[in-house]
């Protein structure tokens, strides 16, 4: 592969990303705070914080400095996931490991609240970003990496249309313990097939009355 005219890409802007039923906006904690409070703390909260690198918060006072400090950051940069039929922040999630030199982005930091946790939303979520990578700054790889332990973002990662690449040993340790890191990763020759699945998918015409899928996400 030639790739002696590459010049390298832009960082993505903190600028909001608008699906059809979800909006990605730039986290504000005045905005978000409470709504994503709220959804951190829903049933089974534990299970959710359990591979992320901060605990449940207790309370908006314990949640502040987190926010704060979130907002702030240019790499991770992070996005609350609205619902746009409740205008509600039900998550959030980030852009980062951003590498404009060699084109390559990764989604990480991911919470998606009981709401919106394995529904279109959150797919349509991760789809805006692929599309805003790919598509808008033309990025050649994006990534996707969790805890080897964590069986449900492995799930995920495949189901998404990312290809498993391997385990990091001894990657890093979180939380005072060991983190092997499994690698997923699409790249831009991937995304053209990828993208035809996902559009598919997210149409209209695939959901029920109640927002129930009709055929499962696909890539043919």
């Amino acid at each position: 592969m030639d790739l002696s005219d590459w010049k390298g890409v832009a960082r993505p802007d903190r600028a909001p990303l608008d699906g059809r039923y979800t909006r990605l906006e730039p986290l504000d904690p005045a905005r978000h705070g409470n709504n994503l409070l709220a959804s951190a703390q829903q049933p089974g909260a534990d299970d959710r914080f359990r591979y992320l690198f901060e605990d449940v918060p207790a309370d908006l006072p314990a949640f502040s400095p987190w926010l704060e400090k979130a907002a702030a950051s240019l790499d991770p940069l992070f996005f609350a996931v609205i619902d746009k039929t409740t205008g509600r922040a039900e998550g959030r999630q980030a852009l980062m490991r951003i590498d404009t030199a060699n084109g390559v982005i990764e989604i990480g930091n991911i919470l998606w609240g009981p709401a919106i946790a394995r529904t279109r939303i959150s797919t349509e979520a991760l789809f805006l970003f692929a599309s805003y990578a790919f598509d808008t700054l033309g990025y050649r790889r994006f990534e996707w990496k969790c805890n080897n332990l964590n069986e449900p973002s492995k799930k995920a990662a495949l189901r998404f249309g990312f290809t498993f690449e391997g385990v990091f040993r001894q990657h890093m340790v979180a939380k005072g313990k060991n983190r092997d890191t499994a690698w997923f990763a699409m790249i831009d020759a991937d995304w053209p097939r990828l993208k035809a699945g996902y559009e598919a998918w997210l149409g209209p015409a695939n959901f029920d009355a109640g927002g129930q899928q009709k055929t499962k996400l696909r890539f043919d």
